[in-house]
């Protein structure tokens, strides 16, 4: 069987079997680095299917902003399944502060949009 990148449905699928907050986040970098080394076409391929629904609002909201973030990238409109995924409450998955004061300045709109305060600098570290 031949390498196939791992999709954002794929990631959710993995996220909801993994109660394990740190290995979800091991799965969710994972998938970042196997997309940054596609081509444009796959990449935007990725984003397309709508993952189930995680069990977790944050995550699902988490899936949704990447997805649309990494569209934009590509200037295409979010998948339309990102739409319901937002979260009532703001979400900074970072624990120390000054993560948190650093995610409120630069959360990428996509993230800001679903209630998701991960610093742009954390998206590019991965």
């Amino acid at each position: 069987m031949a390498y196939q990148p791992m999709t954002l449905a794929q990631l959710a699928t993995r996220v909801r079997r993994q109660p394990d907050e740190a290995i979800r986040w091991k799965h969710f970098w994972e998938f970042q680095e196997e997309y940054r080394w596609e081509p444009a076409d796959v990449q935007t391929r990725l984003l397309i299917e709508e993952p189930e629904p995680v069990g977790d609002d944050r995550w699902d909201a988490l899936l949704a902003a990447m997805a649309e973030h990494l569209a934009a990238q590509h200037d295409l409109a979010p998948p339309a399944w990102t739409r319901s995924r937002t979260l009532r409450t703001p979400w900074f998955p970072a624990e120390l502060p000054s993560q948190r004061m650093e995610a409120l300045v630069w959360a990428p709109a996509a993230f800001r949009k679903h209630g998701v305060y991960l610093s742009a600098r954390d998206l590019e570290a991965a």
